[in-house]
């Protein structure tokens, strides 16, 4: 047998009005989205009639109530059953003609926020000639409907809603209170709206051709309103168009850096009314250098009115701004090369990020961004230009490695280890198949040191032999070649499989059983490389250890050598490795100085 769900009314206006709303501040947005859907849809069929709202605060009507006032359409008593006593229902909206485009509100439920901060709201409106209807809901779930008291009947068409405040709710009702949110909410909408004597709405935004006389004027005044809305002097000012959702409005280049992945809020108008202070995802993820102020047509807003619906038009609207955004970046390359340079130091990772997938911008980061060389700041087509092939060091750590024995060598290598720059490098043979790219191999070095004459070599095998038994039990294979810079008495490289070996052994080691299974089998895939101290034979004290005759001493002399190495080097230090350099310390100092305890 077919049964009707039983509702308890009290508990879906809590839901809705305590849970569907952020805040309780959005009662006033609601309150001023109804008087504006009124006020249109009375001037689509009386072009002259007034569009004004006027809010009395406690303060003004003395009873500790609100009131607002509009000069609308009204509404007749069957409208009233149907558009304040149905939650859920949005046939009769439509039908009645408040679900049409240009209305603001698309849901039937926003006089439900008023119960976030009221009891009882009582309105009275009045359509054409008929007469006033009253209407009184209360947070209960209660309402009733009635002919207004002759007492209480409107003399001009319109709506009178009133509010009568919980109990802990009465700051929210404060006129200075009541006068920001209305001017935070509806300063931008095409009526006109009085807290008291104060009216809060400024007329057309800022962005609009009519808000100045000239481009100039309206960048000044956008520069303003960014100082005094959002708080800061924007590095520009981009104008955003999308005539496919209806959106006018500017993105704010903001001035300093920000955290790439935070994510940006931007400030949403609905046909003019507030919707949001911080909107996600209307820009690309790249994008986080602007914070934008846009009013929409077509967007749809959640049902709370405080977000926008993500749906196939928020998407092309997404990649239509972010395509003007990549435009204002192209032409300020083209027109002020000095003012993108102050731009790229600021939000060089934004850029970055777009060029990973974005050829115009690939280009344009290759042209003017400046990176770390061995040979200097240089962008990378300078480099290019200079050396032909791009050699990069992929880590910081190995740049800081190889870069001065790699300029000794003359080969020029550019630091990628900086977010993005690395895959930026890689990237750009797919743009340009004349670009030639390698990653420097740490190993590679050592194929531009010379080799040492053989009579030499057969002289230092007896030192070979002893400083690699010193060095044998840290997995280091001692080599001797003569390279630049003659002041550097070693090099200690690590290859990547190395690297990768090393990884997998201090892994291992803190792994379980099954895995340590796995990491077994992997490490037995193949002979592991072993790092390389490279011996500098051009150094003069590394020729005065190649002539020690006490295997003692050599060994000191080589485990002080590995140490500087990894000093030098930027290298991590490992617990053995720490030992090694206090014990080659003390052996040494305690050679230097001889005598009985």
């Amino acid at each position: 047998m077919d049964r009707t769900f039983q509702v308890d009314l009290r508990g879906v206006v809590d839901l809705l009005s305590h849970h569907l709303y952020g805040s309780p501040r959005v009662y006033v947005r609601e309150l001023l989205q109804n008087a504006a859907d009124a006020i249109t849809a009375r001037r689509a069929t009386e072009p002259a009639a007034p569009a004004m709202v006027r809010i009395e605060p406690p303060e003004l009507t003395g009873d500790g109530t609100l009131r607002v006032h509009d000069t609308g359409i009204g509404l007749t008593e069957p409208q009233v059953h149907e558009l304040l006593a149905t939650i859920g229902r949005s046939s009769k909206r439509d039908e009645l003609g408040f679900a049409r485009h240009e209305f603001l509100g698309q849901f039937g439920i926003g006089l439900l926020s008023c119960f976030l901060v009221a009891d009882e709201v009582r309105v009275r409106t009045r359509h054409g000639d008929e007469p006033t209807v009253a209407w009184t809901g209360y947070a209960d779930g209660r309402y009733r409907v009635e002919l207004a008291a002759e007492g209480e009947a409107r003399a001009e068409v319109g709506t009178t809603v009133t509010l009568v405040p919980r109990r802990d709710a009465e700051q929210w009702f404060l006129g200075s209170t009541v006068t920001e949110l209305a001017g935070l909410f509806g300063s931008l909408l095409p009526i006109r709206v009085f807290v008291g004597g104060i009216e809060t709405t400024t007329g057309a935004p800022p962005w609009s051709a009519s808000a100045g006389t000239s481009p100039a004027a309206r960048r000044d005044r956008l520069v303003r309103y960014a100082r005094e809305a959002l708080g800061f002097t924007p590095f520009d000012v981009v104008p955003l168009s999308v005539p496919e959702a209806g959106l006018t409005g500017t993105a704010f280049v903001l001035p300093a850096p920000v955290n790439p992945a935070a994510r940006a809020g931007h400030r949403v108008y609905l046909k003019r009314m507030l919707l949001t202070e911080g909107a996600e995802g209307l820009l690309p993820d790249w994008a986080f250098f602007a914070r934008c102020v846009v009013d929409s047509s077509e967007l749809r807003p959640t049902a709370s009115r405080e977000a926008l619906y993500e749906d196939n038009l928020l998407e092309s609207t997404r990649e239509a701004l972010g395509d003007q955004l990549r435009g204002w970046l192209v032409r300020l390359a083209g027109s002020d090369p000095q003012r993108l340079a102050d731009f790229l130091q600021v939000h060089h990772l934004g850029v970055k990020a777009l060029a990973l997938h974005d050829d115009e911008m690939l280009r344009l980061v290759e042209r003017w961004w400046p990176m770390e060389t061995n040979t200097g700041q240089t962008t990378l087509a300078e480099f290019r230009e200079r050396h032909g092939l791009i050699r990069y060091a992929a880590t910081i750590d190995e740049f800081r490695q190889l870069a001065a024995v790699a300029a000794a060598q003359d080969l020029a290598v550019v630091n990628a280890g900086y977010t993005y720059d690395a895959e930026i490098i890689e990237r750009l043979p797919s743009v340009d198949r004349s670009v030639l790219v390698e990653r420097l191999e740490p190993t590679d070095l050592t194929t531009r040191f010379d080799i040492l004459d053989p009579g030499v070599e057969l002289a230092v095998r007896p030192f070979l032999s002893t400083a690699q038994r010193a060095l044998d039990r840290l997995g280091c294979e001692v080599v001797l070649r003569s390279y630049a810079p003659a002041s550097l008495p070693a090099l200690y490289l690590v290859s990547r499989s190395a690297a990768f070996h090393e990884q997998l052994q201090s892994t291992r080691e803190r792994a379980d059983e099954m895995w340590a299974g796995v990491l077994d089998a992997l490490a037995a895939s193949g002979p592991p490389e072993r790092p390389q101290l490279v011996l500098n034979h051009r150094n003069p004290l590394v020729r005065r250890v190649t002539a020690l005759a006490d295997p003692e001493l050599v060994g000191l002399a080589v485990e002080a050598l590995y140490g500087q190495a990894l000093l030098l080097g930027y290298h991590p230090i490992r617990p053995a490795d720490a030992a090694l350099l206090n014990s080659s310390f003390l052996g040494l100092l305690g050679r230097a100085v001889p005598g009985q305890e």
